[in-house]
């Protein structure tokens, strides 16, 4: 119980690193920001792991810590016309759910971090990167380990802001500045309705606290299924889960954010801060089941996300873009997994895509940090000899993520079509799309692999010279990840996994309808099926990307008028900037001129004639009023002329004067005598 009791080292030592980073990262030498930027992240991983052994000898699978109370807003009117008790405290909660959640952000985390150490040697700002990414980790934990939706929204906001720093890292870049704007803005879309629907639950439940709403959502009688206020509840925070992790119509950011350096790609956009959205309608289980329209919706976005992403995906030629669209279409696949009632299958492959997704990503900054900074995967080629490493984990990953056996990506996928098939809300039209989608997915990513690493070179020649094998400070990263890749799906093979048994408590469910009878036959045709199309998808790509092998010549070829869309991501960009953007640039080009014309234009008639009274106000001043004053005055002073002359203030004069005064007397009466 000592690593549970203290549960709250696990978001604070990135924390810690983040503060050291940020405050004095400037003045450590280069070896001291990498000890500190990654151990602590690493000693985050340890602490995890004791807590996770700790969580085992817990009965219930349940541990809640906490610390503080944080807004103890008091009593207030629920919704039902009674009084309760608001209070928001800051405490985390370890759970199943929370557990897989904390190991695979510290546990991927940490390999990234390891691996930025060679990507980010070379960059500036080092000290500042890794300040980020240990934020990052930071608000990703408070996310993952919270126990109300509050605290959870702190690091939803948290990971949303460390996203817009990473993506806008090389800000002397227009495109990075631009596409961080733009995550930012359109992630905030969404966090509206996530706001709305936390604000919604407080004012119904009287409480925030994800355990006391799951007991309260469990009790039988409590809520109708499809009450319409839980309802309401669930689709407000599911547009928080699309604009987060970049489902339909919000994933537009995604694919922008690989401005990002790699490590960004793989540890924000690939393994942890997307997966956010999925995180939080899985730990809302017990609301989403009382709601299944809202399920209906959840599984409709992901699967058409799902597809529509898998689409654009086929004719993408950077290479972190197809890995982008990828991610955006994987994400579809667990919102259908939600969607269907199949909330474990979801976090399954979750976890499960943070090792495939992870190491591609970080093996396409492999290759681009070999090809000078290249990621036009029209100028590679050829590479499977020269960076041998490297082409081995991206293979291994390539073949998990299309559904292959016995990788992890298989278990996880199949379970997931088997759930949109035959689960506990089945949709055999979403099973179709998910099925179709798994075929585009192996064709895409091998279209990948072989226009990379297969066929002629087609790198220009002063780069070709300089391909070299990464160091090991990136290649060992990869190394683990493809070992996870490999093997880390047999732990979730089947309902009775230890997967999915461990993680029963959180999601068990007498609301929760059973999963219809079905054979054990049907499901291994249908296994069989998924695996059959993803082989015809490697098979199609192999057959027009080694078979035909991709030359100058054929490269030069205009497209044609369907890859034409794709290339152009269905318009999608453009029309919201014709529907929205430019509409907003306009509104706000005619408040200004209203500003400018009318308020303006007000403030300096104002000032005008502020002006203008105040020159006439001068000019009556100086030439009425001071001239009748000074014309007085010289009257004044001309008749006091006299008075002046003989009032001079000389004793001597007054003497004098009496005396010609007295001889003036003396000679008149002289004369008049």
């Amino acid at each position: 119980m000592y690593f549970l009791n203290h549960v709250w080292l696990i978001p604070l030592l990135p924390a810690a690193g983040a503060l050291v980073q940020l405050l004095f990262g400037r003045k450590l030498p280069k070896r001291a920001v990498s000890l500190v930027s990654v151990g602590l992240p690493g000693l985050s991983f340890v602490w995890a792991i004791g807590c996770f052994s700790g969580l085992l000898d817990v009965v219930d699978r349940h541990f809640s810590l906490t610390l503080y109370s944080w807004l103890p807003a008091g009593a207030f009117h629920l919704s039902n016309g009674t009084m309760g008790q608001f209070n928001a405290n800051v405490g985390f909660q370890l759970d199943p759910l929370s557990a897989v959640m904390m190991l695979v952000v510290t546990g991927v985390g940490f390999l990234i971090h390891i691996y930025s150490i060679g990507y980010m040697g070379h960059e500036g700002g080092y000290y500042r990167f890794f300040g980020y990414m240990n934020l990052f980790m930071f608000s990703m934990l408070v996310l993952v380990l919270a126990d109300n939706y509050l605290m959870m929204f702190a690091g939803w906001e948290g990971v949303g802001l460390c996203s817009y720093f990473l993506i806008g890292f090389y800000f002397h870049r227009q495109s990075a500045c631009d596409a961080g704007k733009k995550a930012f803005v359109v992630n905030r879309i969404g966090d509206a309705g996530f706001l709305l629907g936390v604000m919604l639950i407080a004012v119904t439940f009287g409480t925030l606290n994800f355990h006391a709403i799951a007991e309260y959502a469990r009790i039988p009688g409590s809520f109708t299924v499809g009450d319409p206020v839980i309802t309401a509840i669930c689709i407000l925070l599911f547009i928080g889960a699309v604009g987060k992790s970049a489902q339909i119509p919000l994933y537009v950011w995604l694919p922008d954010a690989m401005e990002g350096p790699t490590p960004v790609s793989a540890l924000i956009h690939a393994a942890t801060m997307v997966t956010a959205g999925v995180y939080m309608v899985a730990r809302s289980s017990a609301l989403y089941t009382l709601a299944p329209a809202a399920l209906a919706i959840v599984a409709v976005i992901g699967a058409a996300t799902a597809i529509w992403a898998a689409s654009i995906g086929l004719v993408q030629n950077d290479i972190k873009r197809v890995l982008a669209y990828s991610t955006v279409s994987q994400l579809g696949y667990m919102f259908l997994a939600c969607g269907v009632g199949a909330f474990a299958a979801g976090i399954f492959h979750l976890m499960t895509h943070a090792f495939f997704k992870a190491l591609l990503f970080l093996g396409s900054g492999s290759v681009i940090h070999a090809m000078s900074g290249e990621q036009d995967m029209r100028k590679m080629g050829g590479l499977r000899r020269k960076i041998a490493i490297t082409y081995t984990t991206m293979a291994i990953a390539t073949v998990a993520i299309s559904g292959i056996p016995p990788l992890a990506g298989f278990f996880s996928k199949d379970e997931i079509l088997w759930n949109a098939f035959a689960g506990p809300y089945p949709q055999k039209a979403l099973w179709a799309i998910g099925l179709v989608t798994a075929g585009m997915t192996a064709f895409y990513m091998f279209r990948l692999l072989f226009m990379t690493f297969w066929g002629p070179s087609r790198a220009p020649r002063e780069v070709e010279h300089h391909i070299h094998e990464s160091p090991w400070s990136m290649l060992g990263p990869l190394v683990v990840l493809a070992a996870l890749a490999f093997g880390g799906g047999w732990i979730g093979i089947g309902p009775s996994s230890p997967l999915a048994k461990f993680l029963d408590p959180v999601f068990e469910n007498p609301v929760l309808p059973p999963p219809p009878s079905s054979s054990a036959t049907l499901e291994y045709w249908l296994m069989a099926l998924s695996v059959a199309v993803a082989v015809a998808g490697i098979g199609v790509a192999y057959f027009y990307f080694v078979r035909r092998p991709v030359t100058a010549e054929r490269l030069a070829v205009p497209p044609g008028p369907v890859e034409t869309v794709l290339l152009h991501k269905y318009y999608v960009d453009e029309v919201y900037d014709a529907l929205f953007v430019n509409r907003t640039k306009n509104l706000g080009n005619g408040l200004a001129a209203f500003d400018q014309v009318v308020v303006d234009g007000g403030v300096n008639g104002v000032g005008w004639t502020a002006r203008m009274t105040g020159e006439l106000t001068r000019f009556w001043d100086k030439w009425v009023i001071d001239g009748l004053v000074n014309a007085s005055a010289f009257i004044v002073k001309m008749f006091s002329y006299p008075a002046r002359v003989l009032q001079t203030g000389l004793v001597q004069n007054y003497a004098w004067l009496i005396v010609l005064g007295v001889l003036a007397f003396m000679g008149y009466y002289m004369l008049h005598s």
